[in-house]
């Protein structure tokens, strides 16, 4: 540590001294966010991400699927995000095997195209979903659960009828399929997923049926193994080594709750508002007499009938009608909702504008916003193209090649039979001329491609 000129001055006198007033400004240096004081406490909790998720990912999954079903703007927040990352057609996929020459072969890509668009017809087990429909529902469970499971199904299987001419399927499960508290150290088990000893998973521990419909408690007899050869897992990991997915809404939960019930307490009070309400005072203990229905020196029940134009002139003396004025609605109550909604959508990842359908503002601002979000869009279709598009388009093909259903042709480069172009969301144009005019000019300019300018519409 550099010595200042006190420091030196002392440590001609007092060497001894000198070397304690160092010591003591090491100790003193720190970042002022780690000292705890009165108004800031100390966030100690260095539990392992594993730790953190098997405590907490449950009752977060439940809390979000509550407010799921019962709270209109995470519903919307849930569809807004859906739509943008998959999109009412699905991820789409242009095949490009490539021959040596380096150029599409277009026979084989051709062969591609068809058998998947058969086999997205009916993509899975059940068979009542379309693949874009199947999709969603993924994307669906994979943002508000934090996870999602997906076993490929391939091959001749007792009570199994494929949906297409390609013998794959997808079986798609929630969580709660896969046990959050099943581990076991000694077998590397870790929350219902096998590793080995490089941290990688090897199988899945998965409940033969629906553990929450059986009524029982289940045991390990009752879970089946499945190889991480044939499992998808889609999920959220908010940090290294983390085996299982933590819902998107873990850090917006308490906010969004508070939000429903002031927006419930609001609604009651306009209501109570909207309700004339009247009493009434007296002024003076003195001058009362007995009114219908009570005894001497006793009011019995009022029964005033409010009407337009009513007039009132059974008041006793030193009594008048008052007024209950809650000052409903709340004329602050939009500006609030406004900053606090702000707020959830910057904490889920989604645009404000379209989880408030508030869409006031200049061509500019709405433009700014739109082009910051997609973004985020963008980095949530790739990370779900990875974890789902992508392994599922590599098994049709190979599964194809291996039934006999579309042979790999014999001058495809080998590895190159899987290549593809995965198509999410295009950006949605604000002003279509402005736009329009935009790409032209980018086109003449040769700084783009009209194949370009396709494919983002």
């Amino acid at each position: 540590m550099e010595m200042n000129l006190i420091d030196r001055i002392v440590a001609s006198f007092d060497p001894v001294r000198a070397v304690r007033r160092a010591q003591a400004r090491g100790v003193l240096a720190h970042y002022e966010a780690a000292k705890p004081t009165r108004l800031r406490k100390k966030r100690g909790d260095n539990s392992s991400p594993n730790q953190l998720v098997e405590r907490s990912a449950r009752a977060l999954r439940d809390h979000a699927r509550y407010l799921e079903r019962n709270h209109d703007l995470t519903r919307g927040a849930l569809r807004v995000m859906v739509n943008n990352i998959v999109g009412p057609g699905g991820i789409g996929i242009d095949p490009q095997p490539l021959r040596a020459d380096g150029s599409i072969h277009t026979e084989y890509a051709a062969g591609l195209r068809q058998i998947n668009e058969a086999w997205r017809r009916r993509p899975e087990v059940t068979q009542r979903m379309h693949a874009a429909q199947m999709e969603r529902m993924l994307a669906y469970t994979w943002l508000r659960d934090g996870e999602a499971f997906e076993q490929k199904v391939i091959g001749p299987v007792p009570g199994l009828v494929h949906g297409s001419a390609l013998p794959f399927s997808l079986e798609v499960m929630e969580p709660d399929f896969v046990p959050l508290e099943y581990s076991d150290p000694a077998r590397k088990i870790r929350q219902g997923i096998q590793v080995n000893d490089w941290g990688r998973a090897v199988g899945y521990h998965v409940f033969k049926g629906d553990p929450r419909e059986s009524g029982v408690w289940l045991s390990p007899a009752d879970l089946k193994f499945l190889p991480a050869a044939n499992m998808l897992h889609i999920s959220t990991l908010d940090r290294l080594h983390q085996w299982r997915g933590i819902s998107e809404f873990a850090s917006v939960l308490t906010r969004v709750e508070d939000l429903k019930d002031y927006e419930e307490s609001e609604r009651i009070a306009a209501k109570v508002a909207a309700s004339l309400t009247a009493y009434v005072k007296r002024n003076s203990p003195d001058g009362y007499h007995a009114t219908p229905g009570g005894e001497e020196g006793e009011s019995g029940p009022r029964d005033l009938r409010l009407a337009p134009g009513t007039i009132i002139d059974t008041l006793a003396v030193g009594e008048e009608i008052g007024l209950i004025d809650s000052n409903r609605p709340n004329p602050n109550l939009v500006t609030w909702r406004a900053g606090q909604l702000r707020a959830y959508a910057a904490g889920l990842g989604a645009s404000y504008s379209s989880i408030s359908r508030d869409y006031n503002g200049t061509y500019s601002a709405l433009r700014q916003e739109l082009v910051e979000q997609w973004v985020h869009y963008a980095v949530l279709t790739d990370d779900f193209v990875g974890m789902h598009s992508r392994p599922v388009w590599e098994t049709i093909v190979h599964v194809a090649h291996a039934s006999g259903v579309l042979r790999i042709p014999a001058d495809v480069v080998p590895g190159t039979e899987t290549n593809c172009l995965f198509i999410g969301q295009s950006m949605p144009w604000i002003d279509p001329l402005k736009e329009a005019n935009a790409w032209l000019a980018l086109v003449q300019a040769g700084f783009a491609s009209e194949v370009e300018v396709i494919r983002r519409r």
